[in-house]
């Protein structure tokens, strides 16, 4: 059975992947479903980040076009869990609203795409961090941290005590790569604005490879 993984190209030096590899767009949803029928596609799996929601809407659309089957591979997100400060909010502007105005030390765990909308509230210092450096200028100034995940819950700690860091804001991504800075938010009774993730169309969903595999038709051991 042959397979190809596909890069979105947002990363300039993605991990290396035991399988043919494409980066770069495809052109919406048509352009998806022009790939799937030129290239003899069977099958999708979208294994995209859970905020990534117009990848995901053009699989969808792609795979009703062209009668693929798709499944997705989605994490669970957080949830809260005792001694947590959340401030819950649905997009990246009502996480700008949910902000104080008096001045303070943010640490924005948002992503690259995601921050020009912190312009509007300038009195605080923004501390961001990317997996590579950024090509162009910042909407605002901030100081930067280019650093590739999984972080450790020691490391959380000490960068968010060492900037004095005062708030949080972070996307509801789930899994265990990112969950440090939640934890060490809680350790230290920091309030997390949390931005929920956004609505997709209905599609089958999973949690975890073993059960794409046995989606695939491979055998295998969901307890391994």
């Amino acid at each position: 059975m042959g397979a190809v993984y596909s890069y979105g190209g947002r990363t300039r030096a993605p991990a290396d992947q035991p399988l043919p590899t494409r980066i770069g767009g495809f052109g919406g949803a048509n352009g998806l479903a022009n790939y799937i029928r030129s290239e003899g596609i069977t099958r999708v799996i979208d294994a995209t980040h859970p905020f990534a929601a117009e990848v995901s809407r053009n699989a969808v659309e792609a795979c009703a076009q062209t009668g693929t089957p798709l499944i997705a591979l989605e994490r669970a997100p957080w949830t809260k869990a005792a001694g947590d400060n959340w401030i819950e909010v649905a997009d990246v502007n009502a996480a700008v609203a949910a902000l104080p105005e008096s001045p303070a030390k943010i640490f924005l765990a948002i992503g690259r795409q995601h921050i020009a909308p912190f312009a509007t509230k300038p009195q605080h210092a923004y501390t961001l961090r990317f997996v590579d450096p950024p090509e162009a200028p910042q909407p605002f100034a901030a100081e930067m941290i280019v650093s590739r995940g999984p972080f450790m819950l020691d490391g959380e700690l000490e960068m968010l005590r060492t900037r004095g860091i005062a708030w949080i804001v972070a996307r509801n991504s789930g899994g265990d790569g990112a969950r440090a800075k939640i934890d060490a938010a809680r350790m230290l009774g920091l309030p997390v604005i949390m931005i929920a993730r956004p609505q997709l169309p209905e599609r089958q969903r999973v949690e975890s490879v073993a059960e794409i595999m046995q989606w695939l038709g491979h055998r295998t051991c969901l307890g391994a």
